[in-house]
């Protein structure tokens, strides 16, 4: 289901942002400043793996800034736009389809930096999957190496049904779409999982003609302790959350 929402999702990914470019910048610099008040080494550059990379948010924004970016993603059709999105801002970004719970598989080990962001890894549905997907991770850090995971904080959403998530409006190439998504949480809405659908319904300015089109996906509203739990699991050590560094909660650990 995950890799055929986002390869779905893929061409109108960067609608999610009111300015997607402003956003790469702005991602890369709050991730690149808490690179060095985590793990300080006084180098501009460092050698940084996205496990989630999606169509580059992250990537992009790092690479700019003159980290050495290696980049993976379940979904092809993301990755295929990640690499041409790269390519047209001039950046050297090796971006390719892996599932992170196979990353040090796919990728090998030596990275100072190893990063999963924008709630990517709730799409994991248990904790088994989440510990596997962490070790790996960890696997492909050098010693002393930063792990990085942003999140939702789900213990502030609202569980239940019909929960409607608003995105607001967005001009693109002579089309107007209004974003929304509604979540359903299990277990008669009290669950820890919920079904996502993500609508666009969009106006063709010139003709007023409106589509409609929704993409599913499921999540695991995994806590930042219990993710944090799991991140010491898989090896990591000095695991806490830090807000304020970026738009979400993000969790940071360090292979020993």
């Amino acid at each position: 289901m995950t890799d055929r929402f986002y390869d779905e999702l893929a061409p109108l990914y960067h609608l999610i942002y009111p300015d997607w470019n402003d956003s790469i910048r702005v991602q890369g610099e709050k991730l690149s400043q808490l690179f060095e008040a985590e793990w300080p080494c006084g180098e501009a550059s460092r050698k940084v793996l996205d496990v989630s990379c999606g169509i580059g948010t992250q990537a992009l924004g790092l690479a700019a800034l003159g980290h050495a970016v290696t980049a993976s993603d379940l979904s092809a059709n993301e990755v295929e736009r990640a690499r041409n999105e790269a390519r047209q801002r001039g950046l050297d970004i090796d971006v390719s389809v892996c599932d992170m719970r196979e990353a040090h598989t796919h990728h090998g080990g030596g990275f100072d930096i190893v990063i999963s962001c924008d709630n990517s890894m709730p799409h994991l549905q248990t904790d088994a999957d989440l510990l596997t997907a962490l070790r790996q991770m960890t696997a492909c850090l050098r010693p002393g190496g930063g792990c990085v995971v942003s999140v939702r904080d789900y213990a502030k959403e609202e569980r239940g049904s019909n929960l409607v998530k608003h995105y607001g409006a967005r001009v693109d190439n002579g089309k107007r779409h209004v974003l929304f998504q509604v979540w359903d949480f299990d277990d008669g809405g009290k669950g820890e999982h919920y079904d996502l659908g993500f609508f666009f319904v969009t106006e063709d300015l010139a003709t007023q003609a409106v589509s409609t089109r929704v993409m599913r996906s499921r999540y695991y509203a995994i806590s930042t302790t219990r993710l944090c739990e799991l991140m010491q699991e898989a090896g990591l050590k000095d695991v806490r959350r830090v807000d304020g560094a970026f738009f979400q909660p993000v969790l940071v650990g360090t292979r020993p």
